[in-house]
C-alpha cells in the first residue's frame, strides 16, 4: 500500500522521514495530486543504475538496427582465440 501524504505534512518533516524505508517511499501530494516522492538513498541509487542500464541497452539496440548484427559464425570468428577454448 503506497504511503501518500499531503505536502503540508512536511511541517513535521521528521515524522514523514521516519516513514521512509528501503522499498517504501513516501509520496507527497499538492492540491490532491501526486507531486513529490521521498525515497531511501539505496532505492535512488538502484533506480539510477537501472536507468543507466536501460539507456545502454537502448543504445545497443539502436546500434544493432543501424549497423546490423553478427551471425553466430561471425561472432565466433570475431572472438576466436580471445578465450583460448574456455567456452568448450
Amino acid at each position: 500500500m503506497p504511503n501518500i501524504k499531503p505536502v503540508s505534512d512536511l511541517r513535521s518533516y521528521s515524522t514523514v522521514l521516519d516513514e521512509v524505508s528501503i522499498g517504501s517511499p513516501v509520496f507527497l501530494t499538492k492540491n490532491g495530486r501526486g507531486r513529490y516522492a521521498i525515497l531511501d538513498m539505496r532505492d535512488y541509487e538502484r533506480y539510477e543504475a537501472e536507468r543507466e542500464l536501460l539507456l545502454r541497452l537502448d543504445a545497443g539496440l539502436l546500434s544493432a538496427q543501424e549497423s546490423g548484427t553478427l551471425s553466430p559464425t561471425e561472432l565466433e570468428a570475431r572472438f576466436a582465440g580471445r578465450f583460448n577454448g574456455a567456452a568448450e
